[in-house]
């Protein structure tokens, strides 16, 4: 906990300092889109004078060099001139689309949104009215704040998922730490068993007691090697994956409730693939007890294994309370769990054993109040 406050504090102040930056850069862009609109403005105002004087002069008379600058400098703005006898005049516009009259209103209308028309009069005569758009230069810095904003927002993904893929990976060193660091722990205390087992049966002991010890021992040496394999890459070998989860299936029977009915069916009789056998066993346990701790101890669980072209289905289905929809991807994340009691572990093993481990792949078949399916895809043997 002390290392998490000053992290915690960086953050906030690093989010509040990215906040100001980008309401700093966005005032900044619409403080230059009002002033080059309003410079803008002040130019075609200086257009609107100049035609006015034109308007008005007479054939003979000469306006100077200044208005000829002025109408030939002006080569940006688009702009519809309509005179007091209606004639229409385009500047700056596609001379193919302006030769229609129902384009050009449509026109006058659009620009009449962006601009305010300016009106030309002369000694209080109204001559004309003026309508403008915005030129190119100022729709592209209209829109230059929202593809700023989409270049912040992508910007601020990639170092979201960035963060959370650095803190998933931390969270899964941490978790094959504490697997292997378990493993290593077992093992002395495993080791002292196997000799107080063997004085044991040097003191004539009943062999029924031994026997059942030696079982114990055997299951502890399982635990030990599947937790001692977490966060290494472990070696896979050709197996009949029918028979191993007929295997793991009888073990599970053996040891559970007789208030908990199993079935067992598969459509093969076999069905190479490439297996680690002691992982794939913890895998099917994880599934199936998480299946009797949704039913609470009473209920029907099935394994069934099906052949699908070059891939096999292992479905493992219960009669427990189900799934909701929305946590179908959640309940294989670490950490997540809906029992009072629990790590939440149990289901990102078995995804990480599945998926990262054999290449296959688990979802949530289905789930409703009836019960949950989970399905384990794997390859067969001969396919790439």
């Amino acid at each position: 906990m002390k290392f998490s406050r000053p992290r915690k504090t960086s953050n906030i102040f690093l989010l509040i300092a990215s906040f100001v930056i980008v309401s700093l850069i966005l005032w900044n862009t619409n403080s230059f889109f009002k002033k080059f609109k309003e410079e803008e403005r002040y130019k075609m105002e200086i257009w609107a004078t100049a035609q006015s004087e034109l308007l008005q002069s007479s054939e003979d008379r000469d306006l100077g060099n200044l208005h000829v600058k002025i109408f030939q400098n002006n080569t940006a703005t688009p702009m519809i001139l309509v005179n007091q006898d209606g004639s229409i005049k385009t500047n700056n516009m596609e001379e193919d689309a302006v030769s229609d009259p129902e384009y050009v209103q449509k026109q006058i209308e659009r620009f009449r949104e962006e601009n305010t028309p300016i009106a030309i009069d002369y000694k209080g005569e109204h001559l004309a009215t003026l309508y403008y758009g915005n030129s190119e230069v100022l729709n592209k810095l209209k829109y230059y704040p929202i593809a700023l904003l989409l270049i912040i927002f992508l910007f601020g993904a990639v170092i979201f998922f960035f963060f959370r893929t650095n803190k998933a990976s931390e969270q899964n060193k941490l978790w094959a730490g504490m697997a292997k660091e378990t493993a290593h722990q077992i093992g002395t205390p495993l080791t002292s068993l196997l000799g107080w087992n063997e004085l044991l049966r040097a003191e004539n002991i009943n062999p029924a007691i031994t026997s059942e010890i030696d079982k114990d021992i055997s299951r502890l040496q399982t635990i030990t090697e599947r937790f001692s394999k977490i966060g290494s890459l472990p070696k896979l070998e050709p197996a009949d994956i029918v028979e191993e989860t007929r295997q793991a299936y009888d073990y599970l029977k053996l040891r559970s409730s007789k208030l908990i009915h199993f079935s067992f069916h598969s459509k093969v009789e076999n069905f190479p693939v490439l297996l680690n056998r002691s992982l794939y066993n913890w895998t099917i346990e994880n599934l199936v007890k998480n299946g009797i701790d949704a039913m609470k101890g009473k209920g029907h669980i099935s394994i069934e294994i099906l052949p699908d072209g070059k891939y096999v289905q292992i479905l493992v289905s219960d009669t427990g309370h189900g799934i909701a929809k929305g946590d179908y991807n959640s309940i294989f994340t670490p950490g997540f769990t809906s029992k009072k009691r629990g790590w939440g572990l149990g289901l990102s093993l078995v995804k990480r054993i599945v998926e990262e481990y054999h290449q296959g792949k688990i979802k949530v078949l289905s789930s409703s109040k009836e019960g949950t399916i989970m399905q384990i895809s794997l390859k067969s043997l001969g396919s790439s």
